[in-house]
């Protein structure tokens, strides 16, 4: 199985930038497109971004596009989201996960297998 511990999380004032990190565990890696998904309360999970397996194409949710950054390093067995210009709106729980389909850059709930715990994120106005 594939474990997934995010970090970074904290309070931002809007306008500010923060940056989360995602460590996986295994020797498999590279081989998983990753994403990164949020909830708010009272809301359902969300997609915000993915990353393919060498990092080439990547894909965001028109909420988070020209913001947010999604990168990762192989050789850390790690995933990152770079979060600019934050709004209260981005107050959520983010939840990193690994997929093992064929799809390059999934966008569904459904088509990750393993999700890490979760890391909060708050942005005040």
């Amino acid at each position: 199985q594939v474990q997934l511990v995010e970090s970074g999380g904290g309070l931002v004032q809007a306008g500010g930038s923060l940056r989360l990190s995602c460590g996986a565990s295994g020797r498999s890696f590279s081989s998983y497109p990753m994403g990164w998904f949020r909830q708010a309360p009272g809301k359902e999970r969300e997609f915000v971004a993915t990353i393919s397996r060498g990092g080439s194409n990547t894909y965001y949710a028109d909420s988070v596009k020209g913001r947010f950054t999604i990168s990762r390093d192989n050789a850390k067995n790690t995933v990152y989201l770079q979060m600019n210009s934050l709004k209260p709106e981005d107050t959520a729980v983010y939840n990193c996960a690994a997929a093992t389909g064929v799809i390059e850059t999934p966008i569904r709930v459904r088509d990750y297998n393993y999700w890490g715990q979760g890391t909060q994120v708050t942005v005040s106005s």
